[in-house]
């Protein structure tokens, strides 16, 4: 496994790290616990470093399985997770105001996911969203204090606007962020991966396979259960899936031609964008796994580049429903009052 490092932080992972939000449910029924520890341990002997969670994921319980699979190879692997919703007496995020990044609920999250990780400090810490009532200055000093006092060793952000994520680093040195970006979804481009590259830091895509679309798996007859969050997505309403096959048709004529997968090429198009760059495709089948990771050694030449981004351009469809659109590119207020 080919290795990068994020940004200018010095903190290197596998080129493929492993999204686990799913291994507890997020798509659909959640799997069989046992499995899904056999299969973070198998990243692991095939050379994963990098692994996602977050405490909201489950909630807790993900934190917890990572916790647990990934005890034995403390000081190998960088386990990320992410702080930032408020949760009612039964442990359920709320959903009336569900954003939390007040000091002492980053506190509280921090002792809480270092419980269930198993670990003496936190590799990677995000925010997981921007919380509209809180500067992000008292988040990113926050922050600062646990690094110093060694509760956490780097500092990210989750599809936080482009000044707040400025502010946060005059505050405290961003190693990483983590934004939705693939063929699929663009934006950061605009913005985002400017900034990364001129403050150094290093950039994480999540949903680097537009949750399953860019696999080639899934199509305008496919059904998704109420449970799935696919199921309340505009972009994957059966017109707009419809529309969005010719990308994945381009993908698997590419994939063809090199003896890959369409998600192989998908990924491959990812890490061919910025060397500080590292994805984190979520499975719970080890054969995706293995794929996943074949796209590390995976060349695209530039014609190939820019037919993908041609077709990338014709995608329809909003990412995701209205409500959480807006927990995205949020800018926080200043510090001293709200905007």
């Amino acid at each position: 496994m080919k290795r990068r490092k994020l940004g200018r932080s010095g903190l290197e992972v596998s080129a493929i790290g492993l999204g686990c939000m799913t291994m507890t449910g997020g798509y659909s029924v959640s799997p069989e616990r046992r499995e899904m520890i056999a299969l973070i341990r198998k990243a692991v002997e095939l050379g994963v470093t990098f692994f996602d969670t977050a405490e909201v994921y489950g909630p807790f319980l993900n934190e917890e399985l990572l916790g647990e699979a990934l005890q034995p190879f403390r000081g190998q692997v960088v386990i990320a997770t992410k702080f930032g919703f408020q949760y009612d007496k039964d442990g359920r995020p709320s959903p009336a105001n569900g954003l939390d990044s007040r000091p002492e609920q980053i506190r509280r999250a921090v002792e809480g996911s270092l419980k269930r990780l198993r670990v003496e400090a936190i590799d990677l810490l995000y925010q997981h969203r921007v919380d509209p009532k809180v500067p992000i200055e008292d988040v990113a000093g926050t922050v600062k204090e646990l690094i110093e006092e060694g509760k956490v060793k780097h500092f990210g952000l989750s599809e936080a606007g482009p000044q707040t994520l400025r502010r946060a680093h005059a505050e405290c040195p961003v190693s990483a962020v983590q934004y939705e970006y693939s063929l699929w979804w663009r934006k950061p481009e605009a913005e985002i991966l400017p900034i990364c590259e001129e403050l150094g830091i290093g950039f994480v895509p999540y949903s680097p396979l537009g949750k399953g679309f860019l696999t080639g798996a899934i199509d305008e007859s496919t059904s998704f259960a109420p449970s799935d969050l696919r199921s309340r997505i505009p972009r994957f309403s059966p017109e707009a899936r419809q529309t969005n096959r010719a990308l994945v048709d381009l993908l698997q004529r590419m994939a063809e031609q090199k003896g890959a997968t369409p998600a192989q090429i998908a990924l491959a198009w990812l890490l061919a964008q910025k060397p500080w760059i590292v994805p984190i495709p979520g499975t719970t089948k080890l054969h995706r796994l293995q794929e996943n990771i074949g796209a590390v050694g995976l060349e695209l030449s530039a014609e190939d580049l820019q037919a993908l981004e041609e077709a990338s351009t014709q995608v329809v469809g909003e990412r995701y429903p209205e409500e959480l659109e807006r927990m995205t590119y949020v800018e926080a207020p200043p510090k001293g009052g709200i905007a």
